[in-house]
């Protein structure tokens, strides 16, 4: 039922589009590894881009197969990725203090310290020579959210958009969660044998949380930048990983919180 109290129209019921929410399991060799709440689609992008922002692999050849299964659910919802790595990838030591259960609005819930999750990068960024001039950052987040086809009918999905230093889009993907957005970007990159992505820019339209700057670290991208806020570990995070931390990316205006020296004005 639509109700609009500034309108003289009488309340009216109409159908509406919702952002789908589903849980994935992901499995390795049949084991249950990690429970996230996402968005259906692009699963086994989302199960690669976790696994090696994680730090459970570096490459794409440290899986062997990775298969969407129908789980136990009946009827088949098809919400379980089963991955089986090479038989030299340590297998993840997991404990009651590092659940790798998460939510749509949280990636690291359950965790117990934040040493928990400063999973460290294979990539040094802090090399990454990178230029990127203002102007353009300043038009992708239109970019972005003119790709935004299910957010346009839903309203309810966060996006991340992978670009060149020239503002070119990449790839775009969209997510209840704004940690699985870019899982799935990651690994789309990461079966796309792109990684590190030196001289990239990864855009999210929500904040810049501690979690998505170190899965942005994680894949090697130089320059995290978002339309909304940044948190303290975020830029504390940045700083140390010698990213740039771009906030509060609206039209021409846009805070730097570190690594100003690759945004030329």
């Amino acid at each position: 039922m639509k109700i609009n109290l500034d309108s003289d129209a009488e309340p009216r019921r109409r159908p509406d589009d919702l952002a789908a929410e589903e849980p994935l399991e992901i499995r390795l060799r049949k084991e249950p590894l990690a429970v996230t709440m996402r968005t259906p689609g692009q699963d086994i992008d989302l199960a690669m881009g976790f696994l090696l922002t994680e730090g459970i692999i570096r490459t794409a050849d440290d899986v062997l197969t990775a298969q969407l299964c129908a789980g136990t659910d009946t009827p088949n919802t098809y919400n379980v990725v089963d991955i089986v790595l090479g038989a030299d990838v340590p297998p993840p030591a997991t404990d009651v203090s590092r659940n790798f259960y998460t939510t749509s609005s949280c990636g690291v819930c359950g965790k117990a310290s934040i040493d928990a999750v400063r999973t460290r990068s294979q990539f040094d960024v802090r090399t990454d020579k990178t230029v990127v001039a203002a102007r353009t950052l300043s038009e992708i987040p239109d970019k972005l959210r003119a790709a935004q086809r299910t957010f346009e009918r839903t309203g309810g999905l966060h996006a991340a958009g992978l670009f060149t230093a020239d503002g070119e889009l990449l790839v775009l993907r969209e997510d209840v969660g704004r940690h699985n957005a870019v899982d799935k970007v990651i690994g789309w990159a990461l079966r796309e044998g792109r990684l590190p992505l030196t001289g990239h820019v990864l855009l999210v339209s929500g904040r810049a949380s501690f979690e998505l700057t170190q899965k942005a670290w994680m894949a090697g991208i130089p320059v995290l930048a978002a339309v909304s806020a940044p948190s303290t570990l975020a830029a504390e995070l940045a700083d140390e990983a010698g990213m740039t931390l771009v906030g509060f990316l609206r039209g021409p205006s846009m805070n730097v919180y570190s690594g100003s020296e690759r945004i030329s004005v």
